[in-house]
């Protein structure tokens, strides 16, 4: 089985490598088999740990509470028919206010007040030998904060016969702004690159090992 899997992966690394010369019909096989295989773990998984557990299980168990949702998926599938799309509209205005709410909450505990926090954190942190360093570090972070955020505030005072704009001081910080965010960006794709970098080099490696193996021993 060893063996029967290290073909496998083999003739898969080949067919996506072959991308190198263009979208082909090779490429395009990997690609099905990647998007169904994924789609078919998925499937399995919501059945065996969300819907079996969650719904099938506490129905049977006689916890009616478990209707609400299956209402709510029943009424979803209505959506598939054009004509009866409406049916659905309750199912999909639950997940939108469900998954806004989680968004909104994500972004203000997860990333304004972490962020508040480190930068209160951060200047508390600059004292002894090394307190000048930190006390820069924690600087740029807050400017970066600051900065970042007068760029995406984009509520303006209308005047009469005159284009929305900004304060000026509210410009200016989003221009700083902006020079903080194509660093961050930057630093993003150097990331990602590296990262893509190591896997291809992980599956050259790959390549070699298995060619000096079983075909050129």
């Amino acid at each position: 089985m060893d063996l029967f899997w290290t073909i496998v992966s083999f003739l898969l690394t080949l067919l996506i490598l072959s991308f190198i010369f263009g979208d082909n019909p090779l490429f395009r096989i990997a690609a099905y088999l990647f998007v169904g295989v994924s789609a078919g773990y998925a499937a399995v998984l919501m059945i065996y740990q969300v819907l079996w557990p969650r719904l099938v299980v506490p129905i049977v168990a006689g916890e009616w509470i478990a209707a609400i949702p299956l209402t709510l998926g029943l009424l979803l599938t209505f959506r598939l028919v054009p004509s009866f799309s409406r049916v659905g509209n309750m199912s999909m205005a639950y997940l939108v206010g469900t998954a806004a709410a989680v968004a909104i909450g994500g972004a203000v505990i997860g990333t304004l007040l972490a962020q508040t926090r480190g930068a209160i954190d951060s200047f508390g942190q600059a004292g002894g030998a090394l307190g000048s360093s930190r006390l820069i570090e924690a600087s740029i972070m807050l400017l970066g904060t600051v900065t970042t955020l007068a760029y995406f505030q984009f509520s303006t005072r209308s005047q009469p016969n005159q284009p929305a704009q900004r304060p000026a001081i509210v410009e200016a910080l989003a221009q700083f702004g902006k020079l903080f965010i194509a660093i961050t960006l930057g630093a993003l794709f150097a990331g990602v690159l590296s990262a893509t970098l190591v896997a291809l080099i992980e599956r050259i490696g790959f390549i070699q090992t298995t060619l000096t193996t079983y075909l050129f021993k």
